[in-house]
């Protein structure tokens, strides 16, 4: 299924649509907005020449990258400019050496990794988990994003704790949540659910569950036993 809809000569990945006040499903929809609809679509590419220091950072890389005989049109995916934020998307084959250039380029020198995140878009296929890294550079006050997907059925990604040691705990946060494997990691295992978890919580597709709960005396029930207002 390819939700991708083209908008003027772009490319918007429409990673979901979703009904409801907050789009949950397996569920009653308690906020009686069942008939709200709405798009989630995801910031179109960039055309070239960007705009400022964020041309400035891609060509460097793309010259950074063939210096090292890397085809940057092999290791970029995209690029995304939004909310006045570069987003560099990489090929996730190619993204421990991206991720070593960004930091050692003298023309780059993005020195600090505030982490990585985890985001599941069920119905992107073949791109259902994504890797968002917020790097940051000291020596030339700058920070972008690097982000990498990976299919459900194929959930590695990588590790960058060679390149950032600060990422350690938040890849296996990641993990933990998401299910995204770090190839590489020095020791990926849970770090905020007990190890004998099954699944991972932050998924979309993680069942709500819960338990019921005593409130004045009325019981609320848990979020998949609740009515439905919307119909």
């Amino acid at each position: 299924m390819n939700l991708s809809v083209p908008s003027g000569g772009k490319e918007i990945p429409l990673v979901d649509v979703r009904a409801g006040s907050f789009g949950v499903r397996g569920t009653g929809d308690t906020s009686g907005f069942g008939g709200l609809v709405r798009r989630i679509e995801l910031p179109a590419a960039a055309m070239r020449p960007l705009s400022g220091w964020f041309e400035d950072v891609v060509a460097s890389l793309e010259i950074a990258l063939q210096k090292q005989e890397i085809n940057p049109d092999a290791a970029i995916e995209r690029l995304v400019v939004a909310f006045d934020e570069l987003t560099i998307f990489i090929q996730r084959e190619h993204l421990s050496k991206v991720m070593r250039t960004l930091r050692d380029e003298p023309a780059l020198r993005f020195e600090m990794s505030m982490g990585v995140n985890g985001v599941h878009y069920p119905n992107q296929v073949d791109s259902e988990l994504h890797a968002v890294y917020h790097i940051r550079s000291m020596t030339h006050n700058r920070q972008i994003r690097v982000e990498v997907t990976a299919p459900d059925s194929d959930p590695h990604i990588p590790s960058t704790v060679d390149t950032y040691p600060t990422n350690n705990w938040h890849e296996r946060e990641t993990y933990d949540f998401f299910g995204i494997i770090f190839d590489g990691h020095p020791g990926l295992t849970r770090i905020e659910m007990p190890d004998d978890w099954v699944g991972h919580p932050q998924r979309k597709d993680y069942p709500l569950g819960g338990v019921p709960v005593e409130y004045k005396g009325a019981t609320i029930p848990a979020p998949d036993q609740r009515r439905m207002y919307s119909r």
